[in-house]
């Protein structure tokens, strides 16, 4: 090695050490004349206030512009009602509606949606009746809105059309370390809208590249109007910035929350991120943010307000590095340690205060529904062998599978079930769902708490989380909680997607109900957080839109703890609705067809959380890691492939019968799952997650990512694929370089290694694996 390539790489080890460090960044919001100038270490942005006019002037990354000038701060559309009266929906005739029914579609769950007029048939067919086909619901409850919008009007802040023309500024600071500024245009001399303000908020925080954004309107008009068309942030990126990386999915009417917009070269960039929840955001290609028209509207009576979510925007910039096998970029080192630090000291993602309960098991796969208080005693003590921190009871326990009374025949003392599981060392997780029996007491508190047109499953309703009964509902798990010493809730079922509305709704129009129900929905997973707030609140991604649903947002974890994400897999468990060699099925199942199953099982979890890493990995459950052993399928080293694969964030969750676990199976989870909980215990390393500097997820090469925490100390996983060489090495980009580490091969069992932090980042370490091998390293010093 020449002298010059050894200088290289040392710097390169000391320059990539300092970028996982931060940069503790100052950050201000500033007035001179005309001009606000909010800077948050190397993001600016420059705004420009003149004659009643708001726009930006510059936003620029490291002095670098980032978008075109000038920018629109805001838009919206504005339309009265006429006749000038609350738009209340008129209520549906008794029985009309929507029927739910579970299916299949592409090996995972899906709804068969049945109602009049509407077809069984494939999925195409159904899907004329989503949600969004306002007209088949209108038909439904016998007649449209009883008003009409007219003479709609958009507004920019940069062209009010004469109506928005007295502009006041306030900067202040809300708490220590976030400075707000207040931009606020009232409507005066307009015949309509006088009495009308709108106010945009920014904020920049202390130590973070950051500037926050969001809208809220005040109506002491006294006209009836509807908002819609609303762009948070109307930002166009310049050519120049365009590379876009998603850091979450899109999928099933829901985009990414979170893009990154960077130059080709990939040294400087911004992320886009947005806290509007499900298929309501919409970030667009060139970088303007807001909420999708499809789906958005809001209605203002005189004296009411909307306060919209929130939208931000932070910067990142550095060098790219040549790692011996791969580019380490700084969108992906910002990523992994300040932009995710960031979320959860200022947004309330993955709180300290929630432990969480990982390994987890769950009761739904080979049982569904028709799980038993004796299937739950036997899969208990196996699961507590097993070493699981957490026994979920799945859907099947209820009265009718809905509510929060006990199925009478099935679970004739949940009590004392709920006792024993919890004697035998397990946290008690429980699946609830957003549907009630028409007899259900809920009914008798708040009669008008269904949704209308109806919307029926499984003999049951549909419920309107828009109006008081999110409350109820929140007070249901409570109980749960207190009476049977549940910690856990896996909340599921979809309806808001179809529309929130009825006579207990607080929504007006079925379009604003979609807003409406997914506040109540988040709102009660707030009001169960701050009375039980050690609770680990779950949302799955059917009840969040739909089945399969929408990936995990920014929104559903800065409310909920877990987020259950699609699609449900089920590689590997054979039949999923029938016990370990139940039926004449089970015969025709080749075990190591399975096993393939199985391990294809493990690569589908990897992807998943990596299509995820803009988030904190902790907050995402996949499921699952089947624990079905069928004639030899699952062996020691598929179970060692499960553990390393589900440690991408936490082990959430497993699922299967544990009955057809042999004894090796079952003493192996055990002896893994200690030695995952020691490194949790020790290092915290379920909150951690590095991949800057190495390969990508793969399953026929190796892959390998890192579970350091913050002084550099933890846990990395290493995975080799279907091919590649038997001997690797594997570069460690995010150790400490002045640190003189102990590595031990945990698996493998031979005495700890030597290195210093700088040897590590320049690949020392020398790894050798069988094909689809894997290891856990602790790193310690």
């Amino acid at each position: 090695m020449t002298k010059k390539t050894t200088t290289m790489k040392l710097l390169f080890v000391m320059l990539l050490a300092s970028s996982l460090t931060g940069a503790g960044y100052a950050a201000s919001i500033s007035r001179k004349g005309d001009e606000i100038r909010l800077e948050a270490g190397p993001l600016e942005r420059v705004l420009k206030v003149s004659g009643g006019q708001l726009l930006t002037e510059r936003i620029a990354i490291a002095d670098q512009p980032v978008a075109a000038e000038p920018s629109v701060e805001v838009s919206f559309r504005l339309s009265r009602a006429e006749p000038n009266r609350c738009p209340v929906v008129a209520a549906a005739e008794a029985g009309e509606g929507l029927s739910l029914e579970e299916a299949q579609a592409e090996g995972t769950d899906a709804l068969r949606i049945s109602g009049k007029e509407a077809k069984r048939g494939s999925p195409a067919e159904q899907e004329r009746y989503r949600g969004q086909n306002w007209d088949f619901f209108e038909k439904l409850a016998g007649s449209a809105s009883p008003v009409k919008w007219v003479e709609p009007r958009t507004f920019t802040a940069t062209d009010w059309n004469g109506c928005f023309s007295h502009l006041n500024t306030v900067i202040a600071s809300p708490r220590p370390g976030v400075t707000r500024l207040m931009v606020r245009a009232r409507a005066v001399n307009d015949p309509v809208l006088a009495g009308v303000n709108v106010t945009l908020f920014y904020e920049v925080y202390e130590g973070f590249p950051v500037i926050r954004k969001w809208f809220e309107i005040r109506n002491n008009s006294a006209a009836w109007l509807k908002l819609d068309n609303l762009v948070l942030d109307g930002i166009q990126l310049v050519p120049t910035f365009l590379n876009r990386m998603a850091l979450t999915p899109g999928e099933h009417d829901a985009g990414p929350s979170i893009i990154a917009f960077s130059t080709v070269e990939q040294t400087h960039g911004l992320i886009v991120a947005s806290e509007i929840p499900s298929a309501l955001r919409r970030i667009e290609e060139q970088g303007a943010s807001g909420y999708a028209p499809e789906f958005f509207e809001w209605v203002l009576g005189p004296a009411e307000s909307f306060e919209s979510e929130p939208t931000f925007l932070y910067g990142f910039h550095g060098e790219v590095f040549e790692t011996l096998s791969a580019k380490s970029l700084p969108l992906d080192r910002s990523v992994e340690s300040d932009f995710k630090r960031f979320l959860r000291e200022h947004l309330g993602v993955s709180p300290a205060q929630v432990e969480i309960p990982a390994p987890q098991w769950a009761s739904w796969s080979n049982f569904g529904p028709e799980v038993t208080e004796a299937i739950i005693y036997e899969q208990a003590g196996i699961a507590a062998r097993c070493g699981f921190v957490l026994f979920e009871v799945d859907d099947g326990w209820q009265r009718g599978r809905l509510g929060i009374e006990p199925d009478p025949k099935k679970f004739p003392n949940m009590l004392k079930m709920t006792q024993h599981i919890r004697s035998l060392g397990l946290k008690l997780g429980l699946w609830v769902s957003s549907f009630r029996l028409p007899d259900e007491k809920d009914f008798k508190a708040l009669p008008h708490a269904a949704v209308s047109p109806q919307i029926g499953r499984v003999g049951g309703l549909a419920m309107s989380f828009s109006g008081p009964w999110s409350d109820y509902y929140a007070n249901d798990l409570l109980f749960l909680h207190d009476y049977y010493g549940a910690t856990y809730f896996k909340q599921d079922f979809t309806n808001i997607k179809f529309g929130d509305v009825g006579p207990g709704s607080m929504a007006r129009t079925r379009k604003e109900s979609l807003l409406r129900g997914l506040r109540g929905l988040l709102q009660a997973q707030d009001t169960l957080r701050r009375l039980a707030p050690t609770v680990v609140n779950e949302l799955t991604h059917e009840i969040y839109w739909g089945t399969p649903g929408v990936p995990a947002d920014i929104a559903a974890v800065k409310h909920a703890a877990l987020f259950h994400i699609p699609p449900n897999d089920y590689s590997g468990v054979g039949h999923w609705k029938q016990r370990a060699g139940a039926g004449e099925e089970w015969a025709s199942y080749d075990p190591v067809t399975l096993r393939d199953q199985l391990i294809k099982g493990c690569f589908n979890a990897r992807n998943r959380f990596y299509a995820h890493r803009g988030l904190p990995l902790e907050c995402i459950e996949y499921y699952g890691a089947a624990t079905v052993n069928w004639k030899g399928s699952l062996t020691a080293a598929v179970q060692d492939r499960q553990v390393c694969s589900w440690l991408m964030g936490a082990p959430l969750l497993f699922s299967g019968d544990l009955a057809s676990l042999s004894e090796e199976n079952i003493n192996y989870y055990r002896q893994r799952f200690e030695l995952v909980k020691r490194l949790q215990r020790t290092y915290g390393i379920y909150r951690h997650f590095q991949f800057s500097g190495v390969p990508a997820p793969t399953d026929t090469d190796w892959h390998w990512w890192g579970k350091l925490n913050a002084a550099g100390r933890g846990a990395v996983v290493v995975i080799r694929g279907s091919a590649g060489p038997e001997e690797q090495v594997v570069n460690l980009p995010w150790v400490q370089p002045d640190k003189n580490y102990s590595v031990s091969a945990l698996f493998g069992g031979n005495p700890p290694l030597r290195y210093s932090g700088k040897e590590l980042q320049a690949g020392a370490l020398k790894l050798k694996l069988p094909k689809l091998g894997q290891e856990i390293l602790e790193l310690n010093w």
